[in-house]
């Protein structure tokens, strides 16, 4: 299938799930990023490194590389679930939406809220509501998207439909959009066309990764995601930007990101993007 004005950026979480045994910086994931044929970046507050306080200075590195800043996503260790850390919470959402609104049309994707502490899952579904919607109006008045982007990580506390059901009826749409995952919406047992139709409206850009049918990561296009119809939904959605950012989490890219951040990008092409 071919649909117009897809672009394709790449989310640099390939390199951070290594941990230790990445030690490069950010400019070395806009080279790999930008050699392999991508025309955005998603970057996160952990690899974002020296140019953190320096957006301008990014600016000028993004250029060099020829790269766009879809987005800037960001987490916090109280899986914005613990009523005690609002307001430190907010205060990071306030520092990125800062540094977002110097890139014009990059978002904030805030990460999933997660179970960090003991207690009932109706608190922590109103605290995550609350950081989220306030965020939402932080961005609002500085201009900048902010979205929520749930995932099928540990603890997670939006993994299946009714969890996704639950948090978007706290959300005030107009302040919060969504980040779909093909891949955490496949390792939560969702009818993947049934969520992101009955949320169409709330899509701002979508991650597009892959599993196999018992959850495992793989390689785009190598697993069950039925990429085409990711595609077609995202593109009818009212507010979807048009940015399709591939993140890669298996073992391929564990053993080389660079290289499979690349090959993505070439499997891509045969969806027309």
């Amino acid at each position: 299938m071919i649909v117009k004005d897809l672009k394709v950026g790449c989310q640099t979480f390939t390199w951070e799930m290594l941990g230790d045994r990445f030690t490069g910086g950010p400019d070395d994931l806009l080279k790999a990023i930008a050699d392999g044929g991508y025309a955005g970046i998603e970057i996160t507050d952990t690899m974002i490194g020296r140019y953190a306080d320096r957006p301008s200075e990014f600016a000028v590195a993004l250029k060099s590389s020829g790269l766009t800043l879809v987005s800037f996503a960001f987490g916090s260790k109280s899986g914005f679930t613990l009523k005690e850390k609002i307001g430190e919470d907010l205060e990071a959402a306030r520092r990125w939406i800062e540094f977002a609104a110097a890139f014009p049309g990059a978002l904030v994707s805030m990460g999933s809220a997660t179970v960090v502490s003991d207690g009932p899952r109706d608190d922590k579904f109103a605290v995550a509501a609350e950081v989220y919607n306030k965020a939402g109006e932080l961005g609002r008045k500085a201009g900048v998207q902010v979205a929520v982007h749930p995932s099928s990580h540990h603890n997670t506390l939006l993994f299946d439909r009714a969890d996704y059901d639950r948090i978007f009826g706290l959300l005030d749409a107009s302040l919060v959009g969504w980040v779909p995952d093909t891949g955490h919406i496949l390792r939560g047992q969702q009818d993947m066309a049934d969520t992101l139709t009955t949320y169409r409206d709330r899509i701002r850009y979508v991650h597009i990764k892959d599993v196999d049918a018992s959850g495992t990561w793989t390689m785009l296009g190598k697993g069950i995601c039925d990429t085409g119809k990711v595609i077609e939904i995202a593109s009818a959605a009212p507010n979807f930007s048009g940015w399709l950012v591939l993140e890669e989490e298996s073992e391929t890219a564990a053993a080389d990101p660079a290289g499979a951040v690349k090959t993505n990008r070439q499997t891509m092409r045969g969806y027309g993007a």
